[in-house]
């Protein structure tokens, strides 16, 4: 479809039309520095529009007017004279309100009903809340845009009014809806997922993702709400720390890295083993662990504890396999080739000096072996 977008280079501009041409649509771009002509043109040529333009921060309040409503008269009445094509409109939940900004995408909302009526093609008016996502601008876009940059940065952040509750909309749910009205006749007023939270604790949930990067840790991201968030913060990290440099504990046998923690899912840790070097001889009470071999030649042991029989595992980084380490088996790995041994490593808890629950003993080559 040949799909104009109004404001394609603005915050929802920039994902929706990305999203359009991912699916094959050509998309016709209408930005503030499109001539008028050229707009014309545009909405001649055009299946769909999705009508996206708008002010909402002028140095003037007649601004709405001009940028919202007669915007959305130009539109309506050149698709009206030559191309009556479906609408959808990036309205506001303010819409609802008695400010300027609210009139004014209320008059724009009225405007392209009479379209509707008159052309007797549908349109779809999206009362957007608070949008939020990558590709924001600070101090624009939205508060979480804001809060994200500034915790990134370690800068101090401000919350003026903490109790204030924000209805938020992720931005790839709000493109999901979008996409919907190209093949679904939905609703004159359709609405989008959204969450409702308090400034202050949108500013509690971004400075507990710092505080985790800082530890190597991820947060809990089975909320879908949470992982956007979490998304969303990373996305408006600085270049300068975007590389996080790790502890190596290194020796003459090799080295062991921890990677990542988590709180509720373990650790996931990285094991250098040296040529002839063997690692490990220990069991655990509850320590449940995962290895897989990435790169060189290794033999993994393991033994009941109370038991004779050794099992062999043969591993390596060609043939990528996960040895299951259960809790009460002795255990070593060694480096069987001539290369490094690079094993990753998961165990289902961050460890903890204070309860280490790891015993030193020894698997020993016994008559019985189990290859």
């Amino acid at each position: 479809m040949d799909i104009v977008v109004t404001g394609a280079n603005g915050f929802l501009g920039k994902h929706l039309t990305h999203a359009l041409e991912q699916d094959g649509h050509n998309v016709l771009k209408v930005t503030r520095e499109t001539h008028f002509a050229e707009r014309s043109r545009m909405l001649r040529a055009a299946d769909f529009v999705f009508h996206l333009a708008g002010i909402n921060r002028p140095e003037d309040p007649h601004e709405f007017i001009t940028g919202n409503v007669d915007l959305t008269e130009v539109i309506a009445t050149e698709l009206l004279s030559y191309n009556p094509v479906p609408i959808v409109f990036a309205s506001s939940i303010q819409a609802t309100q008695d400010n300027d900004y609210g009139r004014s995408k209320r008059d724009a909302e009225n405007v392209l009903v009479v379209y509707s009526e008159r052309s007797e093609t549908r349109v779809h008016l999206f009362r957007l809340p608070n949008v939020f996502g990558k590709w924001g601008r600070p101090f624009y876009n939205s508060a979480v845009t804001t809060f994200c940059h500034q915790i990134a940065r370690g800068e101090t952040v401000t919350v003026n009014d903490p109790d204030r509750l924000l209805t938020l909309a992720h931005v790839d749910d709000v493109v999901a809806s979008f996409l919907d009205t190209l093949t679904t006749d939905v609703s004159l007023y359709p609405t989008v997922p959204a969450h409702e939270i308090s400034l202050l604790d949108v500013v509690r949930t971004l400075e507990a993702f710092e505080t985790m990067r800082a530890a190597h840790s991820v947060p809990d991201l089975s909320d879908a709400f949470t992982k956007q968030l979490y998304s969303t913060y990373t996305s408006y990290l600085p270049r300068e720390r975007m590389v996080t440099p790790l502890l190596m504990h290194r020796d003459a046998r090799g080295s062991f890295t921890e990677f990542l923690k988590t709180p509720d899912r373990g650790q996931v840790s990285v094991n250098v083993a040296k040529p002839g070097i063997k690692k490990g001889e220990h069991w655990h009470d509850t320590k449940h662990e995962q290895f897989l071999v990435v790169s060189g030649e290794g033999v993994i042991r393991l033994r009941l504890v109370d038991d004779t029989e050794v099992m062999t595992f043969h591993v390596s980084g060609e043939t990528l396999e996960v040895v299951e380490i259960p809790p009460g088996y002795v255990h070593n790995i060694e480096n069987v080739g001539t290369t490094d041994l690079v094993t990753i490593m998961w165990v289902n808890e961050p460890f903890d000096p204070g309860q280490p629950d790891t015993y030193a003993d020894t698997v020993a080559r016994a008559e019985t072996e189990v290859l």
